[in-house]
């Protein structure tokens, strides 16, 4: 599986948190993050996480465009509701809803989109993407 983690500036150590205590489970698949998040979460929490070279907000526009070819298969977003301004990842999360790509933006519902990808809830993607020919 591909997994999105990323997280707002005031969620930055929550995501770091969660990437520890499930550790074990996220190591399993690819992670992929923007660079200074991925190099922190490699620091902190000692994953394997591909950085991608841009700023949040392109952050955003790229990872939607890999959404829409299905580059992804989920999304872990800790997203700080008060916050109105800033980064604004509503495309990548409509691009997601329009192409099934399951996301969670807080963290009750990141744990259980880990937990269900670990029971295998979420094998279809795979399934899905090996049938068109990409292996994942």
């Amino acid at each position: 599986m591909k997994i999105v983690l990323m997280a707002d500036n005031r969620k930055t150590e929550l995501l770091v948190n969660f990437c520890i205590a499930y550790k074990a489970l996220l190591e399993k698949h690819q992670l992929i993050s923007i660079y200074n998040t991925a190099k922190l979460l490699k620091a902190s929490a000692e994953l394997d996480v591909s950085g991608l070279s841009v700023d949040y907000s392109s952050g955003f526009e790229q990872l939607a465009s890999r959404a829409e070819f299905d580059g992804i298969d989920c999304v872990i977003y800790l997203r700080d509701g008060r916050i109105k301004e800033g980064s604004n990842p509503g495309h990548l999360l409509d691009v997601c809803d329009q192409n099934t790509i399951p996301y969670a933006t807080n963290i009750a519902s990141a744990e259980v989109l880990i937990t269900a990808i670990d029971a295998g809830a979420l094998d279809y993607r795979q399934w899905k993407n090996e049938d068109a020919g990409d292996v994942v």
